[in-house]
Order: structure tokens, then C-alpha cells, then sequence
């Protein structure tokens, strides 16, 4: 396996509960390297954006809301096989069905308050990482 780049945001459910320190552990403890982050307060225009191929779907608006509620913690997360490790790492998207250990078995407050989010291929952590990073500003 070569070494990836994938995108990670910490939720604002996550950082509201001051978890992002936690929630970087498991990255790290997991062998992600975090080389690029920012707090933001994502705006609508932003995470409209960055959501728009849920445009169509019944939760596109509460997504948007739930994302500009407070801030999130944007990053970048560098390792051998990177973006399947880290969507282990984070565990199903409903906390229900995720496995013990993961993030959102631990810290997810509802399917919709599931502390992070994680690209699902290459080709979209691509996407999403110039979405929010300039190419300096990745200093891995």
C-alpha cells in the first residue's frame, strides 16, 4: 500500500464537547498523521457546496444547518491506505451498527450528530482536500 491523503472534519457535535484532542488520538494511535488543520465556522455558501451531491435528498437542509451550527475542524489525514483506514476508524454511520471502538461508537450522538465525517475514495478525498486547503498549506 502507498501512503494516501484523505479529508476528516470533526462535527459540531464533536467539537462542541470538546473532542477533537480525543477523536485525533484515535487517528494517530490508528498510524493517520494529521498535516494539515483548521477550526472553521463553515459557511451555508461552504457547506452547501461541499454537500451539493445531497442536494436532492429529504436531509440536504438539515445537513447544512447541522454543519454551520458551530465550528468543525477540518484536516487532512496522511498514512498507508488512508482513506479505508480512517472510514474504519470512524466506524458506520449510524452509531448503532458501528463497531466497538470506532469513533462513532464512542462519541456519535445520533445518526445525524456522528462526530465526523471522512472521504470514501480517493477521488473525492482529493476533492474535498483542495475544497478547503490550499497546496501550502499542507505541511506534512
Amino acid at each position: 500500500m502507498a501512503t494516501q491523503r484523505t479529508f476528516s472534519i470533526l462535527k459540531p457535535d464533536a467539537t462542541r464537547r470538546n473532542l477533537t484532542g480525543a477523536i485525533n488520538q484515535k487517528f494517530e494511535e490508528n498510524g493517520l498523521r494529521i498535516v494539515a488543520q483548521k477550526r472553521i465556522h463553515m459557511t451555508r455558501d461552504q457547506a452547501e457546496g461541499f454537500y451539493a451531491v445531497h442536494k436532492e435528498r429529504p436531509f440536504f437542509g438539515e445537513l447544512v444547518e447541522f454543519m454551520i451550527s458551530e465550528p468543525v475542524v477540518i484536516q487532512v489525514l496522511e498514512g498507508e491506505d488512508a482513506v479505508k483506514k480512517n472510514r474504519d476508524i470512524m466506524g458506520a454511520t449510524n452509531p448503532e451498527e458501528a463497531d466497538a471502538g470506532t469513533i462513532r461508537k464512542e462519541y456519535a450522538l445520533s445518526i445525524g450528530e456522528n462526530s465526523v465525517h471522512g472521504s470514501d475514495s480517493d477521488e473525492n478525498a482529493a476533492i474535498e482536500i483542495a475544497y478547503f486547503f490550499k497546496d501550502d498549506e499542507i505541511v506534512g
